[in-house]
Order: structure tokens, then sequence, then C-alpha cells
């Protein structure tokens, strides 16, 4: 009975590791706040800025005039720093900034994600 229990127990802790820790939950909380708040500005600077004739032109001031949110989530998703993947969100950016011109403008054109 004792070695039954002894056995329970180092697979009980050996599992212990794989938990969602309350710290990473948080994280992915302010996370997700930023994702939603850099695509909340998105959205409305591609919908404010309809007078420029170039989408591409729009995205990339819409982008810009968001920095601060894209920076804020960059903290928040690579505490690490790690240049890849600020280079990936900065991409994403771009790519999600493009889409809501193209939305704002009533165009439903797919956009490839290069």
């Amino acid at each position: 009975m004792r070695r039954a229990f002894v056995l329970l127990m180092l697979l009980v802790t050996a599992c212990e590791g794989s938990f969602i820790r309350p710290e990473d939950l948080g994280r992915k909380v302010e996370i997700n706040k930023s994702y939603e708040a850099r695509d909340t500005c998105l959205k409305h600077k591609a919908a404010d800025g309809m007078a420029s004739a170039d989408p591409a032109e729009l995205a990339s001031s819409a982008a810009l005039a968001c920095q601060s949110e894209t920076d804020r989530l960059i903290t928040a998703a690579n505490p690490d720093g790690d240049s890849k993947v600020t280079a990936s969100i900065r991409h994403d950016t771009e790519f999600r900034a493009l889409k809501y011109v193209l939305q704002a403008r009533g165009l439903t054109a797919t956009v490839s994600r290069d």
C-alpha cells in the first residue's frame, strides 16, 4: 500500500509543471487586452483616413498612429525581447491595418501575409 502511495505521489508531482500557473494566466489576459486595444486603434484609424487613395499608404499610417498600442502588445507578448517575435508582431500590425482599411472601403480582396 505504501509503495502504491509513493508511486501515485511521484506521478502527481511529475505533472505539476504542466499546469497553468497564475502568472501565465495574467500574462495571457494582458496579451489579449493588448491585442484588442491595438486592433481597435487600427480599426478607428482605418475608418478615419478614408481620404487617402492608396490603401497601403493608409494602412502604413494607421499602423504608425497605433505604435503605442503595438509597443504594449510587444511588451506583453515578448518579455524576452526576441527580435523575431517583435518583427512578427509589427508585420502582423501592418497586415491587420491593411485588412481594416480594405474592410472600411467595403473591399473583400484577399491579402497575402508575405
